[in-house]
C-alpha cells in the first residue's frame, strides 16, 4: 500500500465518487465523529458522489438514506440499497432477494445463529439483528469482549458449513445464504440509478475501507482506499488498497476528503 499522498494529482482530480465502509472507516470506536460526518458534506458540496457501503442492517440503511448528506447506501454486505428522493419524498428500496425468499430464510438463520453462539464462547448475537432483513450477524468485539482470531474463523467455518457466504468485518462476522457481496450491488446501484457503468468508469471512484469483508471493493477498486487501521487485518485481504491514509477510522476518512477536495 502507498502513502495517499502519492496518488496522482491527475487521479486525484478525476475523482468523481467516494465509496465508503461504516464501521472503523467513518466511525471511530463506534462513534460517527463531527470530523468524519463533515467530510462527507464537504465532499457532497463539492460535488462527489458519498456513498457508503455497509454491513450494517437494513433498518440502519432507513435512517442513513433519509438523514445523513449522502446520494445512497448499501447495506447488509451487498442485500440492498437504498435512496431517499428529496424531489418526490419517497425512500427508495431494493433488494437482491424477493421478500418471500427472505422471510423463507430466517427461521433457517436464527437456528445457525443460536448455534454459532452456544458453540463460541464469548460470541453473541449483533445488538442490530432485530434490524436485518437478510443476514445474521455475529458479534465478536462490538458488545463483548475480542474474540481470538481462532474464534473468528470458528465462526466463520461454522456459517460455511452450513452453505451460507461468510464475511468478516472490523466488528462482526455476517452470514448469509447467496452470491451477493458489496461490489456486485454497489455496481447494480451505480446503474440503475446514477446511470453509471461502473465496469468502465472503476478509475474515477475511490472506495475507502478498513476489513476483510471489504477485499472485493478493493480488488475492483484501483485507486481504493484503506484508513490506517487496515494494516491490522492486512494479512487476511487478498487484495489490499492501493492507497493507505496516516490516521485512523474517521479521521483517516477526513484526511482522505481532505485530500480530494485539496
Amino acid at each position: 500500500m502507498l502513502p495517499l499522498a502519492s496518488m496522482p494529482d491527475g487521479v486525484r482530480r478525476a475523482i468523481r465518487g467516494v465509496l465508503t465502509d461504516i464501521d472503523e472507516t467513518l466511525s471511530t470506536h463506534g462513534r460517527l465523529t463531527a470530523e468524519a460526518y463533515s467530510a462527507i458534506e464537504q465532499l457532497r458540496a463539492a460535488g462527489k458522489l458519498v456513498i457508503p457501503i455497509t454491513g450494517r442492517p437494513a433498518g440502519w440503511c432507513d435512517h442513513i438514506a433519509r438523514m445523513w448528506p449522502v446520494d445512497a447506501v448499501v447495506g447488509e454486505n451487498g442485500a440492498l440499497y437504498m435512496r431517499y428522493d428529496t424531489a418526490v419524498r419517497k425512500l427508495e428500496r431494493r433488494f437482491v432477494v424477493d421478500e418471500a425468499t427472505r422471510r423463507g430464510h430466517r427461521d433457517r438463520l436464527a437456528a445457525i445463529a443460536g448455534k454459532i453462539v452456544a458453540a463460541v464462547p464469548g460470541s453473541a448475537l449483533a445488538s442490530d439483528q432485530n434490524y436485518r432483513e437478510t443476514d445474521v450477524a455475529i458479534d465478536f468485539c462490538e458488545d463483548v469482549p475480542r474474540l481470538s482470531r481462532a474464534a473468528i474463523d470458528r465462526i466463520v467455518a461454522m456459517m460455511e458449513a452450513e452453505g451460507m457466504t461468510a464475511k468478516v468485518s472490523s466488528i462482526h462476522v455476517n452470514g448469509w445464504f447467496g452470491t451477493y457481496d458489496k461490489l456486485t450491488t454497489t455496481k447494480r446501484l451505480l446503474q440503475e440509478v446514477f446511470g453509471i457503468d461502473v465496469d468502465a468508469d472503476r478509475e474515477q471512484f475511490v472506495f475507502a475501507g478498513d476489513s476483510p469483508n471489504d477485499a472485493p471493493m478493493f480488488a475492483f477498486f484501483p485507486n481504493a482506499v484503506g484508513v490506517a487501521n487496515v494494516c491490522a487485518f492486512a494479512d487476511r485481504i487478498a487484495t489490499l488498497p492501493a492507497y493507505v491514509t496516516r490516521a485512523e477510522s474517521g479521521a483517516g476518512f477526513a484526511e482522505l476528503a481532505s485530500f480530494l477536495l485539496a
